[in-house]
């Protein structure tokens, strides 16, 4: 299976991860929830994605294409647009914006999380440096969404390592 890294800059509705990039995944066959749910993930919902920027700081989110197509803006203002079209899934680190430019009719996505806590959804932050201490005390997955035991996950994000600047 053939992936494609993404990373942007801090913009200024999203922080965005200074360390994890995005992880695009190409031709994943199969539903993504029952992939998602198969490897482990939770809190699974079938949907669009919003129209505004916006980020999730306390975790990790998977969102697998399953039928049409869309223009996605990843890494907020100063990010990149992608589309995506059914047999994709964007891993996105804590802290990554994203948001819809437009969209198919017949458009829908599958999103989870890597564990069962509360997800927070945030529009803009304050300080980038407290913003980083809550992003930066986000555990890396213990599954790759897609392919479990294997996959991109490890090899992307498990290899450069998990940073954590707070100061406990």
């Amino acid at each position: 299976m053939k992936h494609t890294i993404l990373h942007r800059p801090t913009s200024p509705s999203a922080p965005n991860h200074i360390i994890l990039p995005v992880i695009l995944y190409h031709d994943v066959e199969g539903s993504p929830a029952e992939l998602f749910k198969q490897n482990g993930w939770h809190h699974i919902w079938e949907n669009g994605v919003f129209d505004y920027h916006h980020f999730h700081p306390n975790t990790h989110e998977v969102l697998g294409v399953k039928s049409g197509e869309a223009e996605l803006q990843i890494g907020g203002e100063n990010g990149q647009i992608v589309t995506v079209k059914m047999g994709d899934v964007l891993l996105l680190p804590a802290g990554y914006g994203h948001k819809r430019c437009s969209q198919s009719a017949d458009f829908k996505i599958v999103g989870a999380y890597p564990t069962e806590q509360a997800v927070d959804t945030e529009t803009s932050y304050n300080d980038l440096n407290d913003v980083n201490k809550i992003i930066n005390r986000v555990a890396l997955p213990e599954t790759d969404p897609v392919q479990g035991t294997t996959g991109p996950v490890f090899r992307e994000w498990h290899n450069i390592y998990h940073c954590n600047t707070a100061h406990q």
